[in-house]
């Protein structure tokens, strides 16, 4: 087992992040016992309490299972955890990452905000279309910096998942734009081709306020699309 020294600060945190880390790498494989809490506590120079409470967290992503008997498995991560975990991931700022990560959510990102497009012109009420389309003119007047625009721009976007009516959507959303998934808007000269689209902005508006779904869905792909890095190296696949 990779040993790491563990600073005196957050050290449930820490632990639970060295753990974590050496799960996602495969360093503690599927189908492993992980270490009893006596010996990681000793491994780390740390008490029992602060083991107990990373080994929790570990639980709650789903990247280990307790079984009735208290032996404590590693879990396949990729058939188990949620989205959480890749969100845990980028509040941390440190450890292992996932490879691809960025170009991940960016690509949800567009996917979600496509379909949202789509529903939103289905689904929602005149005020709503209105509020989109008066945010899409406010959008147009903001002027080129782009970090204005890029908080303009969420702020059109929520108006369009709120219409869409679809609470997993806007769920998602909050994750991808609240800070917590720190690739998920992309860097500002990644999202300058989609931001400085105005024209594009303000015919979404018109597609979602004239009811046409196809329309609206095509357009908002297209847009989004444009800030998805083109390829990002993944560990073990060929460049």
């Amino acid at each position: 087992m990779h040993q790491r020294s563990i600073r005196r600060e957050s050290v449930s945190d820490q632990l639970y992040a060295v753990l974590r880390d050496q799960i996602l790498d495969g360093s503690l494989p599927t189908g492993s016992p992980l270490t009893a809490e006596r010996d990681l506590a000793a491994e780390f120079g740390v008490n029992r309490h602060a083991v107990r409470e990373a080994v929790k967290r570990l639980q709650q992503a789903r990247l280990i299972e307790v079984s009735h008997g208290g032996r404590t498995v590693v879990l396949d991560w990729r058939h188990t955890a949620g989205l959480d975990l890749a969100v845990g991931i980028a509040r941390a700022g440190d450890g292992l990452g996932l490879p691809g990560l960025a170009r991940d959510a960016l690509e949800m990102r567009a996917c979600i905000g496509a379909d949202a497009a789509r529903l939103c012109a289905a689904r929602c009420s005149r005020r709503q279309a209105e509020a989109v389309v008066e945010a899409a003119g406010r959008y147009a007047s903001t002027g080129p910096d782009l970090a204005v625009l890029g908080a303009a721009d969420i702020a059109w976007w929520r108006l369009i998942v709120e219409g869409s009516g679809n609470l997993a959507y806007l769920l998602a959303f909050n994750s991808l734009v609240g800070g917590t998934l720190e690739v998920a808007d992309g860097p500002i000269d990644l999202r300058a081709a989609e931001l400085l689209d105005i024209d594009a902005h303000l015919r979404l508006a018109a597609h979602v306020a004239a009811r046409e779904p196809e329309q609206a869905e095509r357009l908002a792909r297209d847009l989004l699309s444009r800030s998805v890095p083109a390829a990002v190296e993944r560990a073990g696949e060929p460049t």
